[in-house]
């Protein structure tokens, strides 16, 4: 292969067995694949995936191959003390060639490798930071604060949103004052970054106050102080990104509003005695997105004038939709009156009321009636 004349000798006998797995012969895929078991016992196995995985120069479909084998690799062996684990242990000094290997690599130009290297630097995060791995975060932050940079930001985001999503309650709130700085830059900074950026460090922050709402019934005071440190300057941005009209179905145009709606609802209902004021001043910006969203939606789904098959997902597979929006609108109004100490404060009037209500028949309706016709 012309990409084996770039490899060690470990990499020129993986991509030789990993293309041969590949094979429409039955028998030369199932001795590749009982070659490469055989291999994954062995010392430098680790290595060797990684160093194709991160080869620029070994075709697409192998790297992608390299990197899947490379998660199930650590899922078994890095760990003796996980369930999963399958003998031997990687030794101390492989791992610390992983990780280097992957950590440079964060800034890959192909999307689909850029994200299976962040599974894998977040898979060893979750055993190894911090005490084995403690420039596993600076370099992540450094990354991200790169503007020239756009695939390391997005590598180093997926990292942390992979991250933030399955650390424990000892290391989160370690976490948080380290990289809330890092991804506050991001989401004031329109002019730098773009909103699909914006949107992945919102939903980091998502990720980070559900964790630290989970730990507010014993950490109550650890917690709360973390969350009001953190308050002031997201309120300021939460109300400049909800004060954006909603002006169409496209995901694209509303997905940062999505995700300030998520981290809305996580604030009130893990700290519902959060400063009144500070969270009441984002309920008119939070109005507005109402207001706009209704129309968009009485067009596009009731009346059915616009296109409304903007139907995609995210990459956790959570469907992204105008109707998703709408429900997730309407889950955070009713958190809000249903909260004692907002509901007073909130911009409802008899009349608003109504209109809302109104609003939320209509959404029942529509998917009844869509379900009815599904069923049919």
């Amino acid at each position: 292969m012309a990409a084996a004349g770039a490899a060690d000798g470990d990499q020129r006998w993986l991509v030789d067995c990993l293309t041969a797995t590949l094979d429409t012969a039955r028998e030369v895929r199932a001795f590749a694949e009982e070659s490469l078991c055989q291999a994954s016992l062995q010392p430098g196995y680790g290595a060797a995936l990684t160093k194709v995985t991160v080869n620029k120069e070994v075709p697409f479909g192998l790297r992608q191959l390299a990197a899947v084998l490379l998660k199930q690799f650590i899922k078994q062996h890095w760990e003796e003390d996980e369930d999963n684990f399958v003998p031997p242990v990687v030794s101390a000094s492989e791992k610390v060639v992983i990780r280097q290997l992957l950590l440079t690599s964060l800034d890959d130009s192909n999307g689909k490798i850029r994200t299976a290297i962040g599974m894998a630097v977040a898979a060893i995060g979750q055993n190894d930071w911090p005490e084995d791995w403690p420039e596993l975060l600076p370099f992540l932050l450094k990354l991200i604060g790169d503007q020239s940079n756009g695939n390391g930001v997005r590598g180093a985001l997926r990292c942390l949103a992979l991250l933030s999503d399955d650390l424990d309650d000892t290391c989160i709130p370690k976490l948080v004052p380290e990289l809330f700085p890092s991804l506050y830059r991001i989401i004031s900074s329109p002019h730098l970054y773009e909103n699909s950026l914006r949107s992945k460090a919102l939903g980091i922050v998502h990720s980070c106050i559900s964790m630290l709402g989970s730990m507010s019934g014993v950490y109550k005071r650890e917690t709360v102080n973390l969350m009001t440190s953190m308050l002031d300057p997201l309120v300021e941005q939460f109300s400049i990104i909800l004060n954006s009209p909603v002006l169409s179905p496209n995901p694209d145009d509303w997905s940062m509003q999505m995700e300030v709606l998520k981290c809305l609802l996580q604030l009130i209902q893990n700290f519902p005695r959060l400063p009144e004021a500070k969270i009441s001043a984002v309920l008119g910006p939070l109005w507005q997105t109402f207001v706009s969203s209704f129309k968009v939606y009485h067009l596009s789904i009731i009346q059915a004038s616009e296109n409304a098959d903007n139907v995609g997902y995210d990459s956790d597979g959570s469907e992204r939709s105008l109707e998703s929006f709408e429900i997730q609108l309407f889950e955070l109004w009713t958190t809000i009156v249903g909260n004692s100490m907002l509901a007073k404060v909130s911009p409802f009037n008899n009349i608003h009321l109504c209109i809302f209500f109104l609003f939320n028949n209509c959404l029942c309706c529509h998917t009844r009636l869509l379900q009815e016709t599904l069923k049919s």
